[in-house]
């Protein structure tokens, strides 16, 4: 049997997110919205270092910094210092009227990350470094920032993230 040349093409690019999808079955879902307490009750936090650090426990937060979401596609504050080895719980409350996440990472990975929304609008994730907020509500990401540098945290969700809602993360280094 022969293949055109755009069947090869969609093949390939499904054959291309045969690893995303196969990550996606074999984990447990959560939907966007779907509020999740790490408390003493909740499971352990699974701690798997990222460029721009490590998860942790509420309880080891020495800071706690309050970051407002609003329809108006801004984050506030929109820039956190912090410093290398620091453990923040980060309160996301979602002033708005629409659905907000809060994700941290690179700029690189934030990036891709949005385009794969994009494509996907539908996708359910929940990784410890993100934090979706219905409207109204609040969510808490604690975090250990373990690795000096400049970081991002953004809303990918479709439109929001193209239209600015990001912010800015430096970690100095211990001296």
């Amino acid at each position: 049997m022969t293949h055109t040349a755009p069947t090869r093409r969609r093949f390939q690019q499904l054959l291309a997110l045969a690893p995303l999808a196969a990550w996606l079955v074999h984990r447990p879902a959560s939907a966007h919205g779907e509020k999740h307490e790490r408390g003493a009750a909740a499971a352990p936090v699974v701690k798997e270092q990222k460029p721009w650090g490590i998860a942790a426990e509420t309880r080891e937060a020495k800071r706690s910094i309050e970051i407002r979401m609003s329809d108006n596609m801004r984050f506030t504050p929109s820039h956190l210092d912090v410093r290398e080895g620091e453990t923040l719980r980060l309160r996301a409350v979602n002033r708005g009227n629409v659905l907000h996440e809060i994700v941290i990472g690179t700029p690189e990975e934030l990036q891709a990350h949005a385009e794969m929304m994009k494509k996907h609008p539908g996708m359910e994730h929940d990784e410890p470094y993100m934090a979706h907020v219905p409207a109204g509500q609040r969510s808490d990401i604690t975090w250990t920032f373990n690795r000096a540098g400049d970081f991002e945290f953004a809303c990918l969700l479709p439109g929001h993230f193209d239209a600015g809602m990001r912010g800015t993360i430096r970690v100095t280094p211990l001296a």
